[in-house]
């Protein structure tokens, strides 16, 4: 029985590559494309997959939102991301919202088969440097670590957005953002918000202003 894959990604000469790509495989069969979160989401409902290959930044609905979309009325789906960035900012979101694999687009085609067969038997594979940044997190756990939320904060303020705004998008006050800002300043040793965003960058906790599209 081949695996039924669905590709999602923005770019359309991205998903001919990889539908070319893994056609050459006899166990394959891509069953739908899509160009955006919301069409995968609605594909994957009409189409069944056993395996998405999801691209993060796409129009519409991004591959996140889509990611928790589909783990929530679909969870026997297994979702691989498939995408150019590898910042915590993206990784972690990506497999707490239920990814079962994180590869980056460079990756080696005989990577990309192995994932899919990995994750159709439940099985979690993600990109070296991926696994290599996990791995430092989960066991490097202390007082320096940044909170997930401290990350959003970070990645926002990198965005041009005020602590009233940050506030606002996050549904939290501005007094709870400026006590956030306190806790990251000492946990990346910088005295103010330029130094904070500008070493959350250079140690690629965050990434600058994310794209529209990849």
């Amino acid at each position: 029985m081949k695996i039924r894959i669905l590709i999602a990604d923005d770019h359309p000469v991205v998903r001919s590559g990889l539908s070319a790509l893994l056609a050459s495989q006899p166990d394959f069969e891509v069953v739908a494309s899509a160009e955006n979160g919301e069409e995968a989401s609605a594909l994957s409902a009409s189409h069944a997959p056993d395996i998405i290959l999801m691209d993060l930044q796409m129009p519409v609905m991004d591959g996140l939102s889509a990611i928790r979309h589909i783990h929530a009325r679909q969870p026997d789906v297994k979702i691989i991301v498939l995408t150019t960035y590898d910042t915590d900012a993206d990784i972690m979101p990506a497999l707490e919202a239920g990814a079962k694999g994180y590869l980056l687009k460079d990756a080696q085609p005989e990577s990309l088969f192995r994932a899919v067969r990995s994750a159709v038997k439940g099985e979690v594979t993600l990109t070296p440097s991926v696994a290599e940044k996990l791995t430092h997190r989960l066991t490097n756990v202390s007082k320096n670590t940044l909170s997930q939320r401290e990350i959003e904060v970070l990645e926002l303020a990198s965005q041009g957005n005020s602590n009233k705004d940050i506030g606002r998008m996050l549904h939290i006050t501005e007094a709870t953002v400026k006590s956030h800002f306190v806790h990251i300043f000492t946990k990346l040793n910088v005295p103010d918000r330029t130094s904070a965003v500008t070493t959350a960058l250079n140690q690629k906790i965050i990434r600058l202003n994310k794209p529209p599209s990849e």
